[in-house]
């Protein structure tokens, strides 16, 4: 993820601190007594048809310092009332996830049974997991199975969270769980500072009301949050930051401007830092002229210069860059673009800053913008936090409009940017005035996914043959970072594991994926296929489902209901041929098409089958589109119909035509 991080903020936060110690004992060191009507309550409060309720959600958060390191202190406390046998099911066994840099300490549990009888964990229940390795980060657990739980006992557990080399800085604290919760509290204990006095904790909390703050003893403040419903995952909706309820804690150097008056501020701060690294100089013009070259139009020129800094900058922030660690720690800081030159190496940021020099020097107009990330939140200008507009791209005057470019992503294709952000009010900098830019999102077209297939279909029903597929743009952006890092046998092994768990029969061999770290070509995935009983084979007949590529799917939605909007990530572009010999001896019975239909212009489906004149070879084709015009946000209201469209897009997968086997025909002696 690319974003930039108010550096000096916190580095004045982390070095001054007054010292703070922990308190030899807080509460939620000790279980707090049971009420005899949670022990015999049948149904739960806040929703009636749970399976499962928490009582209350406790957590005491303080940032101290310990040995001159600062750090950030979680005491949690969960008690829940379970009501059904899946509620008994879903907390027999708890995991405590966390990421490296944070211990997990003083795990306690306990199960009151419903006669008030107590059963504890033993300490030697409590083991410890990996959960998944991403980016060399790793996602881990302290795991244990709830000891004698049974429908109507009560569990509790807690634990303390160390979060080490850091303080509350921008950080996301839940208010919902994936129950109903009768009472969230939380107690946060802010640090103090021996000099920025106008320096303070703040909170702002998302999609639910919390009460005001009121200070407790030993520098505590406590906000709770009543009769929570649970929160419930559906597919396609948007970022749970824009659903769920949260708070955000954060301590800040700001006075609370209103919008109109922050954004013009924070405009001019990011013009003036910038200034003078964008300023052309004899390295920067040479290295310029080098780069165009001979392109004439403004458009060549673009295109080189983003080709230049994108392929002679290698990005330090890129797993798959080629540094180790202990290269990286001796690297040294770029403070221009001149240094980004010289070195061949430089952070995202560099290389933005490099192509947007550059484009100053060929004569546009180019500044680094703030936007944010529509992977977390939808963000909305009328807002006066600053926090989520901490992305960076370049903006380029051209022809009277600006136009963006990221060539620190090295996958991202010319005059494209991450998903993430486009469609995102994007601030460009500028010394008089706020002003506020849409990126635009990129056309379905941009975003192909292009299959072929040439198989033979065999007299069982057995599909074998040769696949190709190419992603191209957002497709392969993000199968080219899923797979950069990884070995060739883990790509093979991730490719058959996703083909077979849409064919769970499949066979994959000669495996061949091409343009894994290629910044340009599409990524390509080729294999030999074979699939026992593709097609249904009864009596003299076989069936069988032309669409190959969605053989196995799924209808995209299955509720009758929804409660959140829906969200696709981007536009794109699906277009697949498939060739099938036919077995020997059958003949088309009836080589209908699937029925094309529209929802233009935000999406469209045609397929068509051609027969050889022979009759032993058809060839299958489709095309589909989806996202047109930049829809890709859809109200609740108009869930029905979109349900309907992708339903008749399912139907339309799975039509089948029909082999019929010929008679055979006597020969005389």
């Amino acid at each position: 993820m690319k974003s930039i991080a108010p550096r000096l903020l916190f580095h004045l936060i982390t070095v001054c601190f007054v010292m703070i110690l922990p308190a030899v004992a807080l509460a939620g060191d000790e279980w707090e007594p049971v009420n005899p009507a949670d022990l015999s309550s049948k149904t739960a409060t806040v929703d009636k048809d749970a399976d499962a309720e928490a009582v209350f959600w406790k957590v005491r958060v303080a940032d101290e310092i310990e040995g001159g390191d600062p750090r950030t202190v979680l005491h949690h406390y969960i008690r829940v009332k379970i009501f059904t046998d899946r509620g008994r099911e879903a907390y027999s066994k708890v995991d405590i996830p966390y990421f490296t840099g944070t211990e997990i300490k003083d795990v306690a549990a306990r199960t009151i049974k419903p006669d008030g009888s107590i059963v504890e964990l033993k300490k030697e229940d409590l083991f410890e997991k990996t959960i998944v390795k991403v980016n060399q980060i790793k996602l881990k657990a302290k795991s244990f199975a709830m000891p004698g739980v049974e429908t109507g006992a009560i569990v509790e557990y807690r634990w303390r969270e160390v979060r080490n080399n850091t303080i509350t800085f921008y950080d996301r604290f839940d208010l919902q769980r994936d129950i109903p919760v009768r009472l969230v509290e939380y107690h946060l204990k802010p640090a103090r500072f021996e000099t920025f006095t106008n320096v303070g904790m703040n909170a702002r909390t998302y999609h639910g009301n919390t009460t005001p703050f009121v200070k407790e003893k030993d520098g505590y403040y406590l906000t709770s949050m009543s009769n929570v419903p649970a929160f419930r995952e559906e597919p396609r909706m948007p970022p749970e930051n824009q659903l769920r309820a949260w708070m955000l804690v954060y301590y800040t150097l700001d006075e609370n401007l209103p919008a109109e008056k922050l954004w013009p501020k924070v405009g001019r701060e990011v013009y003036e830092a910038y200034r003078p690294v964008l300023k052309s100089t004899d390295e920067i013009r040479k290295a310029t002229a080098e780069a165009v070259g001979d392109a004439s139009t403004p458009e060549e020129k673009l295109v080189r210069l983003f080709n230049y800094s994108r392929d002679r900058i290698k990005n330090v922030n890129d797993d798959a860059a080629g540094f180790s660690k202990e290269e990286r720690a001796k690297l040294k800081e770029n403070k221009t673009p001149t240094d980004t030159l010289k070195r061949g190496s430089g952070t995202g940021e560099d290389i933005d800053v490099l192509f947007a020099a550059m484009a100053n020097a060929a004569g546009f107009d180019a500044r680094i913008t703030r936007t944010s990330d529509r992977e977390k939140i939808f963000f909305d200008n009328a807002s006066n936090d600053r926090y989520w507009l901490n992305g960076y791209n370049v903006a380029v005057s051209l022809d009277g409009q600006w136009r963006f470019f990221d060539p620190a992503s090295k996958y991202v294709p010319f005059g494209m940017l991450r998903w993430q952000e486009e469609g995102q009010k994007t601030l460009i900098p500028d010394p008089k005035q706020a002003i506020w830019v849409q990126t635009p999102i990129s056309e379905p077209r941009k975003s192909l996914l292009k299959r072929t297939a040439k198989l033979t279909l065999l007299e069982d029903g057995t599909m074998e043959g040769d696949v190709e597929v190419q992603y191209n743009g957002q497709f392969a952006t993000e199968k080219k970072e899923e797979n950069d890092e990884d070995s060739e046998a883990k790509r093979e092994e991730s490719l058959t594991e996703e083909v077979k768990a849409q064919m769970s029969s499949a066979e994959i061999t000669k495996i061949r994926i091409e343009n894994v770290t290629d910044p340009i070509k599409p990524l390509v995935q080729a294999y030999h296929i074979r699939v026992p009983g593709y097609a249904q084979r009864t009596g003299k007949r076989l069936f069988l489902q032309p669409a190959f590529f969605q053989r196995g799917l799924k209808p995209e939605f299955s509720t009758s209901a929804r409660e959140y909007p829906i969200y696709f990530h981007y536009p794109w572009l699906e277009e697949d041929e498939v060739s099938i010999e036919l077995p020997a001896g059958f003949a088309l019975d009836n080589p209908d098409a699937p029925a094309p239909f529209s929802g233009a212009p935000v999406g469209e489906y045609k397929a068509s089958i051609g027969v050889a004149k022979d009759g032993h070879s058809l060839a299958f084709k489709r095309s589909f589109y989806f996202g047109g015009g930049g829809n890709i946000l859809f109200p609740v209201q108009v869930y029905g119909q979109l349900k309907n469209f992708f339903n008749a897009l399912n139907t339309q997968d799975n039509h089948t035509i029909t082999l019929k086997q010929a008679a055979t025909t006597a020969v005389s002696p």
